[in-house]
C-alpha cells in the first residue's frame, strides 16, 4: 500500500490548515480521509488565494497533532514536491517517493506542476466534485493518478522509485534553467560552455550538482 498525502498551508513557512490522503492498492485509488486543521498562526493572503481555505474555515478545527494519527500506518508516503510535505508531516516515518521528481526523469521538458502533468499527460483522475485544485484532497487524487500512471509507464515498485529519485538525488539532471529535466552529461556534450558559466557564475549551486557537472565536464575532455 501507498499513502498519498498532501498539505495546504498558511504559507511557505509552514502551519498547516488541511491534511488529506488516498492509498493506492493495486492500482486503484482508495480510502480518501482529510481533515481541516486549525493552524499555529494567520493564514497568509497569498496562501488563501490559491487554496481558498479561511480563517472562518479552520476556526474550532483540531491542531494537526490531534489529527495526524489517521495518517499513520503506511511504509511508504508519496507527494508531489515530497520535501515539502515531509517537512510539515516530521511524525511520518515511513519512506518518502515525489512524483515530480520522478516525472522529471521519465518526461524531461514538461512543466511538473500537478495540474501541469495532468493535462500533458492526460491523466484520468475524478476528485471529489465539491473540491478544487489546491485542496488537500482534490491534490490526493490528481498525485495518486500521476503515481499510477508512473507505476505503469515504468514498471516499477516502490522500491525501484525510491532507488531512481536517489539516482536523481545525485544530480544527474538538471533541475532548473533552459536545460531542466536534461541530463548534465549530455549537456557537457553539446554545450560545455553553459555548465562552466555556471560553475563559475552561480555561488549558491548545491555541492551535488556542482560536482556532477565538473564530473561531466571532465569526464568529455
Amino acid at each position: 500500500m501507498l499513502r498519498v498525502i498532501d498539505t495546504e498551508t498558511c504559507g511557505l513557512q509552514g502551519g498547516i490548515v488541511e491534511v488529506a490522503s488516498v492509498d493506492v492498492v493495486g492500482g486503484q485509488i482508495v480510502n480518501p480521509m482529510s481533515d481541516l486543521v486549525c493552524p499555529d498562526r494567520p493564514i497568509s493572503s497569498q496562501a488563501m488565494a490559491i487554496h481558498r481555505i479561511t480563517e472562518a474555515m479552520v476556526a474550532g478545527k483540531p491542531p494537526i497533532e490531534q489529527v495526524v494519527s489517521r495518517y499513520h500506518g503506511s511504509d511508504y508516503y508519496v507527494a508531489h514536491n515530497a520535501s515539502f510535505d515531509r517537512r510539515m508531516l516530521p511524525e511520518m516515518h515511513g519512506e518518502w517517493i515525489c512524483t515530480m521528481k520522478l516525472a522529471r526523469g521519465l518526461w524531461p521538458g514538461l512543466k511538473y506542476s500537478n495540474q501541469a502533468l495532468r493535462e500533458a499527460l492526460k491523466l484520468e483522475v475524478t476528485p471529489p466534485a465539491d473540491l478544487h485544485a489546491h485542496r488537500a484532497l482534490y491534490d490526493c487524487y490528481v498525485t495518486a493518478s500521476l503515481l499510477i500512471r508512473i507505476m505503469n509507464f515504468s514498471g516499477w515498485d516502490a522500491a525501484e522509485m525510491i532507488r531512481r529519485m536517489q539516482v536523481q538525488g545525485s544530480s544527474t539532471t538538471f533541475p532548473f534553467g533552459k536545460y531542466r529535466g536534461s541530463k548534465i552529461d549530455d549537456v557537457a556534450k553539446r554545450d560545455p560552455g553553459y555548465l562552466k558559466w555556471m560553475l563559475k557564475n552561480i555561488r549558491d549551486l548545491k555541492p551535488d550538482l556542482r560536482s556532477a557537472m565538473e564530473r561531466a565536464l571532465s569526464a568529455d575532455q
